[in-house]
């Protein structure tokens, strides 16, 4: 593969640098998990699964506690979250992460990785950089998806999701500064890679670098829309970096 050339002067480069400092400046880096990792839901999308739940909800008489943008949200966590802030603890939410739960389970089988994750991570471990995992999924299903691709050493034990008490979810900063505390990790230090504007607004409040992946345009436009400054199509281009850097 040849090596990327640097461009040499005007915005475009000056983005290329800024890019290179963010990649090589990090001692900690926290990936979203579906998204930057791999595509969770590539066998079953994930749209079917967020339409089920509005669903399941209308089966127990709860279809009004949603709102129309709600419902037809195509993330799986919207109809979720919604209804864990309305009614904490309750039966019902429990059993509604739980389904879900069981859903992100059953795709880890099918699960894509995102083309270049997996020789990044590996790489950004080699050079003595330290990872976590900080997702809005269930953590199992992270577990189970790293182990499957051999790169557990890379993160364990900073998986850090889902739990029952879902007003914690992104862009609540709460998973991003779980894996802080537990890796002694400066937030200046540290650089979040996700691919939704939630993430950017977590990674805000926990006060850290925040690069966006986006595998599509409309994704890229949402992550710029909500003001991020760096959005990559691709992962290679930090691979290429990090290679440099050894």
């Amino acid at each position: 593969m040849a090596e990327e050339t640097e461009p040499e002067t005007g915005p475009e480069a000056d983005l290329h640098r800024e890019l290179a400092e963010l990649v090589r400046g990090a001692r900690y880096v926290l990936f979203d998990f579906d998204g930057p990792i791999c595509r969770l839901f590539a066998g079953r999308p994930a749209k079917v699964i967020a339409r089920e739940q509005v669903a399941w909800l209308d089966g127990q008489g709860l279809g009004e506690a949603l709102t129309e943008a709600e419902r037809l949200d195509a993330d799986p966590h919207s109809a979720l979250r919604s209804l864990g802030l309305q009614r904490p603890d309750s039966d019902l939410v429990i059993e509604m992460e739980k389904r879900l739960t069981d859903q992100e389970l059953r795709a880890v089988r099918s699960a894509w990785p995102t083309e270049h994750a997996d020789p990044l991570i590996r790489t950004w471990t080699a050079v003595g950089a330290r990872l976590a995992i900080a997702t809005n999924n269930a953590p199992e299903a992270a577990r189970r998806y790293i182990e499957g691709r051999g790169l557990s050493e890379c993160f364990e034990p900073h998986i850090y999701g889902r739990t029952q008490d879902l007003k914690l979810l992104k862009p609540d900063p709460y998973c991003l500064n779980r894996a802080l505390r537990a890796m002694g990790a400066a937030p200046a230090a540290t650089l979040m890679i996700g691919d939704t504007p939630t993430d950017l607004v977590a990674a805000r409040a926990a006060g850290v670098g925040f690069l966006g992946y986006a595998r599509n345009e409309r994704k890229a436009g949402l992550l710029r829309e909500a003001g991020a400054r760096h959005v990559v199509g691709s992962l290679e281009p930090l691979l290429g970096i990090l290679r440099k850097r050894r």
